[in-house]
């Protein structure tokens, strides 16, 4: 998927699953299951609950995403 296809949103972390995957509300309400990018594992960026992140969706399956930013 070229990467000018995914959706950018915004959302906050409201739970954490094992192998690094993070439930994720994004800003219409709906919860969407997300995997940090590889840049944010790369540096040992940590994501906790309650952060505000942004997460691209893929345009096919709008449940799923790729966490890419943690916002301070």
């Amino acid at each position: 998927m070229p990467k000018e296809d995914a959706i950018e949103v915004m959302g906050k972390v409201v739970e954490k699953f094992k192998a690094g995957m993070f439930g994720i509300e994004i800003d219409a309400g709906k919860i969407v299951l997300a995997t940090m990018a590889g840049k944010l594992r790369r540096n040992r960026i940590k994501i906790m609950n309650g952060d505000k992140v942004s997460v691209e969706l893929s345009p096919y399956d709008l449940t799923k995403g790729r966490i890419t930013y943690r916002h301070k």
